[in-house]
């Protein structure tokens, strides 16, 4: 089995953009594009010309000091760099050949995902509490550090606490599995706790201007949805909650889309008290936060607890995966399979 790649490899890459495929905002400096209204954009969280690109003027206007000529100047000299318009279906096949996957640290939970986790989209896992979401978390995070012979992505981690959960010594205890030293997989994972939502926002802001410095391959927000439920009580404030949340999840699939890095979030469960499944003693747990979360996920996998450290992952939606379960455990060293 071969090693980590080295460190210095992963951090210190003069050659980010390129190996990113992101085009730094920089680049649009001059043609009526001042580094002053590049400071300007970066500050309001615009590091790439996608992100601008993919930007509507309505957005920019809300940019100090940006005005309405300079909005449309802007977006005209995007536009110039970026394609928008229509792909025949063989491009994009050809494309998603190139999709790296990264391995769950299970095999059979790779072979129920076509690979392991997509880049370049949102993974949702949701589930009841000691279910795994937050253990499978932490062995990805690890993974993705490692080669792609190896089920890695060769990019580092941008991890988002929002619950107390973070533990570096399960990452260590993860590294040891692959005889990995502790020290260089931990210098490959950046976490900040978030402590309320409004915090969790400004974080993805910052999470991709470090995108745009150096290769990373996965951001984890874990939970994505705890402290929306601390923060919004009640019918009255379901729909501020559900706009900013929303605000939130396109801010993680833009993040998706620029960088091509994978984007795992996790999300809690709440129990149906009417209707048909509790009547028939159907399964009573549905995942909070409605059709805006569920149309932002692209695949939605709920865990469910089995025997000891059995565990249960069933694909709850997907574009293309069918659905279907498959058997993991918790394992001192990770995410495994289950041994017989």
């Amino acid at each position: 089995m071969s090693a980590l790649p080295p460190t210095v490899q992963l951090e210190e890459n003069e050659e980010v953009e390129e190996q990113n495929h992101v085009r730094l905002i920089k680049t649009l400096e001059g043609n009526g594009i001042t580094a002053g209204d590049i400071k300007k954009l970066e500050e309001a969280g615009y590091y790439t010309i996608e992100s601008v690109a993919y930007a509507t003027k309505k957005c920019l206007l809300t940019i100090k000091g940006i005005s309405e000529a300079k909005a449309d100047k802007i977006l005209q000299e995007a536009s110039k760099l970026v394609v928008m318009g229509f792909k025949s279906a063989n491009e994009i096949h050809q494309i998603r050949l190139n999709i790296v996957f990264i391995s769950t640290g299970s095999t059979e939970m790779d072979r129920l995902l076509g690979g392991g986790i997509e880049t370049g989209s949102i993974t949702e896992i949701f589930g009841e509490f000691a279910s795994g979401k937050t253990q499978i978390c932490h062995t990805l995070a690890v993974n993705c550090q490692l080669p792609i012979d190896m089920g890695g992505a060769e990019g580092k981690c941008l991890y988002i606490d929002t619950e107390g959960t973070f533990r570096p010594e399960r990452l260590i205890a993860v590294a040891e599995r692959y005889k990995i030293k502790g020290d260089s997989v931990l210098d490959n994972v950046a976490c900040a706790r978030a402590y309320n939502t409004d915090h969790q926002t400004k974080l993805v802001v910052q999470a991709s201007a470090m995108m745009a410095e150096s290769r990373y391959a996965l951001l984890i927000v874990d939970s994505a949805t705890g402290l929306y439920r601390s923060e919004y009580n009640g019918r009255g404030e379901l729909a501020a909650r559900q706009t900013h949340l929303n605000k939130f999840l396109r801010m993680l699939l833009r993040v998706a889309d620029e960088h091509g890095v994978a984007v795992v979030i996790t999300n809690q469960v709440v129990a149906q008290v009417d209707g048909a499944a509790s009547m028939f003693g159907g399964d009573t747990k549905k995942p909070i936060g409605g059709h805006i979360l569920a149309h932002s996920s692209t695949t939605r996998l709920y865990l469910r607890k089995g025997r000891r450290e059995t565990r249960i992952c069933k694909i709850y939606d997907s574009p293309c995966l069918p659905e279907s379960e498959a058997m993991f455990a918790i394992n001192g060293d990770g995410i495994g399979d289950v041994k017989e």
